[in-house]
This record gives C-alpha cells, structure tokens and sequence, in this order.
C-alpha cells in the first residue's frame, strides 16, 4: 500500500490524548513507507499527524480549498500542497489518491467523508480497505448507528466487513495494509436485494 488518505478533526481544543495518538499515526504512516494523503491543514488532529509524519521522514500530500487557506489553515510544510476550488474537489482528490482510507475522530465533515468513501466503496467506485480509529471509544456511537441501520433492514450486516474497526492505531494501519479486497455481491450488499 503506498498511500493512505486520513480524515480528522482540525479542532485545536481537543483533549491533548487526540493529538498523542494522531502523531503516533503519523509516525508509523512514515514508518511503513505510506505516503499519507489528508486534508491539507496545519492545525488540529490534521495537523499533528502531517507533522508528525513529516518529522519522521514520511511523504505528506495535502488536499485544502481556497477558502481555507484564506484562513490560514494550510500547512506549507506539505510535499505536495493541492490547493482546489471547492471541497467537492478537495474530496475527489483525497480519494482519488488513496489505496486506503483511516478515520480518525473527526466533525460533520470527517463523517460525510466517512460516509462518502463507504458508498463509493460499496458502489465499486474504488476497492480499497477502510478503517475507523476508535480512539477513546469516541465512534461508539457510529458503531451503534450503522447496527441500528442493520436491525431494521436499512443496512445490509456485510456493509460492516468493508470496514477495520480498532483503537491501536498501528495494528489498524498494519490490518489496512494486509487487507485483501472484498468482492461486492449486491445480492448481499444491497438491502434491497438481500431481503
């Protein structure tokens, strides 16, 4: 796997525990020789793991809009800093460089990406893993979510074969990188289809 694509938070008020482990993420994206791909920004969770990334010898590629760069949020530390017009853009671009995809905790818009590379995945836009980072139980309720969606039918169960789910955030990268694809059958991933 020579990429992975990271969604987080860019909160700067968050417990100091957040930021720890997005650094560690960063270190071991670096480690494994994973260039990571993310959203651009120098601050919050994103930037604690491009830095630490960065630091560690790894290749950092940011994805950010104009608009949030004339807020100053935009890392010039980057390898490579893409600067697009909209987040439509900015997000076709994070997956479109991805062989994999980690969450971390994140706001309204680590959730819609979460929510957009799931269906892309199960519409076989693209084949890669994607894993969510359940760091300090904080996508409990996410996890509980998707199981309600299940229990009433709105979500077929294998849905959740498409995702890793963990808290150790280098054993999640390492199951990312061994993950072999899953074949998408619509008679078992299609609630309409799988009865």
């Amino acid at each position: 796997m020579k990429s992975i694509t990271i969604y987080c938070s860019a909160s700067t008020s968050l417990e100091p525990e957040y930021y720890e482990t997005a650094e560690l993420v960063g270190r071991t994206l670096a480690e494994r020789g994973i260039e990571l791909v993310y959203g651009g920004g120098g601050i919050g969770l994103m930037g604690a793991v491009a830095k630490s990334c960065k630091s560690a010898g790894g290749t950092v590629t940011g994805v950010i809009t104009e608009h949030l760069m004339t807020m100053e949020q935009g890392w010039t530390g980057c390898d490579e800093l893409l600067v697009v017009g909209t987040m439509r853009e900015r997000k076709h671009l994070m997956m479109e460089r991805a062989e994999g995809f980690l969450v971390l905790p994140g706001g309204i818009g680590t959730y819609e990406e979460f929510f957009e590379v799931l269906v892309a995945r199960l519409l076989e836009e693209h084949p890669h893993p994607i894993g969510i980072l359940n760091d300090r139980n904080y996508f409990d309720p996410l996890i509980s979510i998707l199981e309600h969606g299940i229990e009433h039918r709105f979500i077929a169960r294998p849905t959740l074969g498409l995702m890793q789910i963990g808290v150790d955030p280098v054993a999640l990268i390492d199951a990312l990188v061994a993950s072999e694809t899953v074949e998408i059958d619509p008679d078992r991933f299609y609630p309409a289809r799988s009865g």
